[in-house]
Order: structure tokens, then sequence, then C-alpha cells
């Protein structure tokens, strides 16, 4: 496909386009992050210096081909990953990746990982499991060992964790709804409906999704990242990658 002339690395893109947020209030924000992986071919680099900010109530889909960074960027911005040069600030409570359902540990139950992490994360047990019991729907799953979840069950609770928390940012990777049908609009209510005041940093390969519920978006090409507020401009650079 012909390259187009609105590509995330060119220069000529308003200066006005690549700032997502003045540079005051709390928010999060990525500077000049820089990821390079050492493979058998020599070094990857999967991240060249991007940078973005997302204050509270802001939502930023980010949108780039298979490959392009998306997942590494999410990882780094949550700290399970760490960056070869550049830094995250987390001036907001920033959720671990929503859904991620491998952070558990495996031999412990669904009720002792939800006592786990909410003495990690100082807050009251008994209401937290009571809202991811509920949430989640995993009922007598709660008291089995995660090791014997499936992969949907997993997300479930890592899903209803991330809810119970109350983060002021979420970090959303390629799976926003999980589990079906009707699961899946409990989710979009809670996340999109109650929880709208929240941040949100998605990264997401659904252009329809970033342009209904975020008002930025960060197109991702060769490592290279540029912030862009038409939603429009960005789907139609994403449309020609």
């Amino acid at each position: 496909m012909a390259a187009s002339p609105l590509l995330v690395t060119d220069p000529a893109l308003p200066a006005s386009e690549s700032t997502a947020l003045p540079a005051s209030g709390r928010c999060v924000e990525a500077v000049n992050i820089t990821k390079i992986f050492d493979t058998e071919q020599g070094p990857v680099r999967a991240l060249d210096g991007v940078s973005f900010r997302v204050g509270a109530g802001e939502r930023i889909g980010i949108l780039g081909a298979n490959g392009a960074g998306k997942s590494t960027l999410i990882r780094i911005l949550s700290g399970i990953m760490t960056p070869t040069s550049g830094e995250v600030r987390r001036d907001l409570r920033l959720s671990w990746p929503l859904a991620l359902g491998g952070a558990f540990e495996g031999e412990l139950t669904g009720y002792d990982n939800v006592r786990f992490l909410t003495g990690l994360y100082n807050l009251p047990f008994r209401e937290t499991y009571d809202y991811v019991q509920d949430f989640s729907e995993l009922g007598r799953f709660m008291r089995v060992p995660v090791r014997f979840y499936s992969d949907g069950m997993r997300m479930r609770l890592a899903f209803a964790l991330s809810l119970a928390m109350e983060f002021e940012c979420y970090l959303i990777d390629e799976v926003i709804l999980v589990g079906d049908r009707r699961f899946q609009l409990k989710c979009h209510d809670e996340l999109f409906g109650r929880r709208k005041h929240c941040g949100m940093i998605m990264a997401v390969h659904s252009a329809h999704t970033v342009k209904e519920y975020c008002q930025s978006a960060l197109i991702l090409k060769g490592g290279r990242g540029r912030v862009l507020h038409d939603l429009k401009l960005a789907t139609r650079i994403y449309g020609d990658l």
C-alpha cells in the first residue's frame, strides 16, 4: 500500500496535534519512551521516543498495526515492563491492564487473591470481595485455586478487581469486554457509564471504538508515535498503515 502523506512521522502535522493536554494538572504522562529488545537477529526498537499525556477524565486510544508496539507501551505504562529509556509519570491512580489475568497467584483461590490485593492497596476486604464476587459471577469458584480457572474466568476476576479498586485511570489492552453477550453489556455499562469520569488509555484495533469513546488518538508506526485530536484524521491515517 502506498505511504500516506499524513504518516505519524510527518513533521508537517500541526504542533498542536502532538500535545494531548496542557502542562498543568494531574495526569499520566509518558516521556520519550524507548524500548529496545535484544533478539537473535539483533536489537529491535519496539518504541522510539513516544510521548503523550492523559489527564483525569481524558480518554486516548492507541492505534497501530500488529507489532506497532501497542501492548508493549501498555505494559510499560503499567510498570509490568521497564523502558530502555524515558519515564512514566503517574500522578493518577493507574490500573493494571484491564482483564489481565496472568498476574494472579495460581495456587491461591480467587478469595485469597482478593484478600492479598486489598491488603496491598489498603482497601476494605469484605466490601471489595462482595463487589468482585457479585460482578464476576464466579460463585463457588471464588474458593477454587486460580490455576484451575479458564482464561475467561481469570479475565472476569481481573476485570472485577480492576473496577473494585476505583482507579483514576484505566489501562485497556485489546480486551475491553469479556464473557457472553449479557456479561459484555454489564462490563460496558460499568466501564463507560458509571466510570465515565475516569481517564482511560485504550490499545485497540478498532478505530470505531476510539472515535466513539476517546477524545484523542495516539498513532503508532515503526515505534514512533503522534497524538491527534482530530479523530477523523486519525482514522484515515490508521486506515493507510
